[in-house]
């Protein structure tokens, strides 16, 4: 089962295939900016598999996202998180730079909160942001989240943490 599709975009399983879209992304600095490091295709290829593990145990996972002609422009989706001791449930998202600023993450991030609320028995929906990225900040208050930790303390330490209930 995958989240409805947008007014410009549609989600699909990452399958081995994807290696050369994901592999750009996850490579891209911009795109990384707030990450470590961008990723190698060794990285990308392995997190192409972590999705498919995802999808198999628990039906979801990061998606790819594209347009309805079938353009690339990203992915997005759930995945479980260690975040102070617990498992929480987060929507992230990886927007290709020639589709950001445009509500694209919004949109995307937006049907995944709403396959949440209609078919995953989960209280709550995070997002783990850097500090420094209000982009990302912003994308996850549109969609009703709001800062549970600052990043400087508690679990979040080095990240800020936006949450709603589900």
């Amino acid at each position: 089962m995958l989240p409805r599709e947008t007014d410009r975009l549609r989600f699909r399983q990452m399958t081995p295939s994807d290696l050369e879209a994901m592999a750009e992304l996850l490579g891209n600095p911009d795109v990384m900016r707030f990450y470590p490091a961008p990723k190698t295709r060794e990285q990308s290829a392995a997190w192409i598999a972590w999705n498919q593990r995802n999808y198999a145990e628990h039906g979801y996972g990061l998606w790819i996202i594209e347009t309805h002609a079938g353009e690339f422009v990203g992915d997005c989706g759930l995945t479980w998180q260690e975040v102070g001791g617990l498992s929480r449930l987060e929507v992230g998202y990886h927007v290709t730079p020639a589709w950001q600023g445009r509500g694209i993450a919004t949109e995307a991030a937006a049907a995944c909160r709403d396959y949440v609320i209609e078919h995953v028995d989960a209280r709550e929906l995070i997002a783990i942001v850097h500090p420094d990225n209000r982009a990302s900040q912003r994308v996850a208050e549109k969609i009703g989240m709001h800062r549970v930790d600052d990043g400087h303390t508690g679990s979040g330490a080095g990240r800020v943490i936006l949450s709603m209930a589900v």
